[in-house]
């Protein structure tokens, strides 16, 4: 920090410091107010000008240093020169003292805040420049963040000084208004009877509703801005209620809802109902890894007094059950079903016309085109395939692709390389070694499932070396080669290339949300990764939502499920309420062997956002039920507020884990700490003693010595010791 930056903050210490000092503050109540009214009222009489001039400065001055009391200085305003001069002075002060306020925070922090979270203000900037002007304009017509946090806060953008000033000399207007007019209603009291008046109860009126009110008005605004290029397209009338882009599980949710409160509704899937989750994702894959499980067991019979034995099987009919594990499922999501609902189905490809029509380029060859209120996209993600050289000449599969072109093979796949160390890469990595393949799974990064804590992350790797995955971490692809008929991954380690022959390749690096297709572009919808909405789940248009996959920022079909259930009721009734979508507790798991189940922080979050907490961790080697089961590998660890048993995140591993970790997200969801599970009776023998026994550790880490060592003196005392 420069000398003139160290000056000028000194200044500003000083000068708050003596008003704190020298109690100026004081002077700033309504009672001071009140008892002074008759002295400014002469004063003003004799001397206009100077009173005008020197609380002009007096306010420029409380506003520049952020001192409070602003609300009584306005108040005054009205109370000294009444409603029309009071507003013309209040307001260019309160502009003036504001814009002071900006550059100060400017000049003195605004090089130490970039120069130590540079990073995240570049996203912030970026906004600033889009938009910031109407985000200010935001702020200063509706009062939700005080308006000295407003001027220092936005000092530290890169906001121009006049658009900061001119902003804040309209935006603050109104507001200004409604307090000196309420002031001059105050100067009118005589008695404490004068409070109920009519003028005055409709000036508190105003301030009370005015918030409502201004947010009204900038709703609309904003609304005209965006809808302004489409007005001489909007239909007077509408086709449905809601039209939802895409038959997964963000999609079949938002179209139920609709139907059960009996709007009309059209849901449009382009392929295959249930989207990823029944079709490529979590039901095959776990289809497979029960499979794949029961093979391993049968490998370690001896673990349960039997003998060892190589399981011996048909991988087509591997293969077969898991296709026949989905048509079992599938009537759940069908057609039938949702038409049964009340549900439209049209299957064909949607895409947005503007923001109330929909056309779509049905399967048969036909097109449609359909009108409503509101729209919800929930297109899903797909598999994303590196760029890497020859990667199309060796061939390969995705978590999408797999399913098919494997139920094609006569047996498993002799040598796999499995590109991605996330839980999809991790979980088929291990079903497929333990169904005898030789699979060799390559990371990038320096360890597998990175969002894991470290120790969960190691857990996992050894779990899959011990059947036999070959997991290369800190190995990065460069390239695919077919040489002779062979195929080649050369990867690149501690600056060396290293070759792996493979016969099948599975990408497995990610997933990314599906943008194009559905004229997101073509309306301006923002897209960086996934749809950008905001906490409702609009897009810029507010009658156009979007949830699941495509708007992140979770990929989960539970999540996606639960975003839907807030797009369709903000699509249908939004009007009247809007929800914000809730994303406090968010359970996940990956269905390695042991299982690994989270939800809410785990340490290295915690450590990242600076978040104080505890750790009470309870070994699964000593559970009765996973000795039982043989099953004595993993932990239930739980985060919670230093010194309280509230709980801030847990994260499990372990057999069923994913099942154990309900009782944590009950708990977190609806406030219940570690001693209201450690109350609880739990069935013995289960693994769900677990969630208990861990209770049980916070509970004897937080044991009153004090009152225990008492205890002891009563027990010794009524034994006559």
């Amino acid at each position: 920090m420069r000398l003139r930056q160290i000056l000028l903050l000194l200044l500003l210490a000083l000068a708050v410091g003596a008003f704190v000092a020298l109690d100026l503050g004081r002077f700033l109540s309504f009672e001071q107010l009140k008892a002074s009214q008759a002295s400014f009222a002469q004063l003003h009489a004799e001397q206009p000008l100077t009173v005008a001039a020197v609380y002009f400065l007096l306010y420029v001055a409380a506003t520049a240093l952020s001192i409070p009391g602003a609300t009584i200085i306005t108040l005054a305003g009205g109370a000294i020169f009444g409603l029309w001069q009071g507003l013309l002075i209040v307001s260019f002060a309160s502009s003036v003292g504001a814009t002071l306020a900006f550059l100060a925070s400017r000049f003195v922090l605004r090089d130490w805040v970039e120069g130590k979270f540079g990073n995240r203000l570049a996203d912030i900037n970026a906004g600033v420049d889009k938009e910031g002007a109407f985000y200010l304009f935001t702020l200063r017509l509706i009062p939700v963040v005080p308006f000295f946090l407003i001027n220092l806060l936005m000092g530290l953008t890169r906001m121009k000084v006049w658009t900061f000033y001119g902003v804040s000399q309209i935006g603050m207007l109104a507001g200004t208004a409604v307090f000196v007019n309420a002031g001059t209603q105050l100067a009118q009291l005589e008695s404490v009877q004068g409070i109920l008046s009519p003028a005055l109860l409709g000036s508190f009126v105003l301030l009370g509703i005015f918030p409502l009110i201004a947010r009204r008005i900038v709703a609309a605004v904003q609304k005209r801005k965006v809808y302004a290029r489409w007005a001489d397209q909007r239909p007077k009338t509408f086709d449905r209620n809601l039209i939802v882009i895409g038959g997964g599980a963000g999609g079949l949710v938002s179209a139920y809802i609709a139907a059960a409160v009996k709007a009309k509704v059209t849901l449009i899937e382009a392929h295959k109902m249930g989207g990823d989750c029944l079709n490529y994702g979590c039901v095959p894959s776990k289809a497979l890894i029960k499979s794949a499980k029961l093979a391993q067991q049968m490998r370690h019979g001896s673990k349960y007094g039997l003998s060892d034995a190589s399981p011996s099987f048909s991988f087509k009919a591997v293969m077969q059950r898991v296709h026949d594990v989905i048509a079992a499922i599938e009537p759940h999501d069908s057609i039938e079903r949702y038409t049964g609902l009340g549900v439209e189905v049209l299957q064909g490809y949607g895409r947005l016309v503007n923001p109330w029509t929909v056309e779509v380029a049905l399967n048969d060859g036909t097109t449609q085109r359909l009108t409503a209120r509101s729209i919800v996209i929930a297109a899903g993600a797909r598999p994303f395939v590196p760029p890497l050289p020859g990667l199309d000449d060796v061939g390969y599969v995705t978590s999408d692709t797999l399913w098919d072109e494997f139920a094609k093979l006569d047996e498993v796949p002799q040598r796999l390389v499995v590109l991605g160390g996330g839980p999809i890469g991790s979980e088929l990595a291990q079903s497929f070694a333990r169904l005898g393949s030789h699979v060799t799974q390559v990371e990038m990064g320096a360890r597998i499932m990175v969002r894991e804590d470290e120790e969960v992350s190691e857990l996992a790797k050894v779990s899959l070396e011990a059947d036999g995955v070959q997991v290369l971490t800190g190995h990065k692809a460069l390239r695919c080669e077919l040489v002779n008929g062979e195929k080649t991954l050369v990867v690149e380690h501690a600056g060396a290339e290293k070759r792996i022959v493979f016969d099948q390749l599975l990408c497995a690096v990610g997933r990314v949300a599906r943008l194009q297709g559905y004229g997101l572009e073509d309306l301006g919808i923002p897209t960086h990764r996934t749809v950008q909405t905001n906490e409702y789940l609009q897009t810029i248009y507010p009658n156009i939502y979007a949830a699941g996959d495509v708007a992140g920022p979770f990929q989960f079909t539970h999540t996606a499920a639960h975003q839907a259930w807030y797009a369709a009721v903000n699509a249908l009734f939004g009007e009247w309420k809007l929800f914000k979508a809730d994303y406090s507790v968010i359970p996940w798991a990956t269905f390695i062997d042991p299982e690994v189940a989270r939800v809410g922080l785990n340490e290295q979050e915690a450590k990242e956002k600076n978040i104080p907490y505890e750790v009470t961790k309870y070994g699964i080697d000593d559970l009765d039920r996973a000795i039982a089961d043989s099953e004595t590998h993993g932990f239930v660890k739980v985060l919670t507020v230093p010194g309280k048993d509230k709980i801030l995140g847990v994260t499990i591993v372990g057999a069923h884990a994913g099942d154990l970790l309900a009782e944590y997200v009950l708990a977190m969801k609806h406030g219940l700490g570690l001693n209201k599970i450690l109350g609880t009776i739990h069935t013995y023998p289960t693994m769900s003693e677990a969630n208990k026994y861990a209770a049980g550790e916070w509970k004897r880490a937080h044991a009153p010595q004090k009152l225990l060592a008492w205890a002891k003196k009563y027990h010794d005392f009524k034994r006559g010791v």
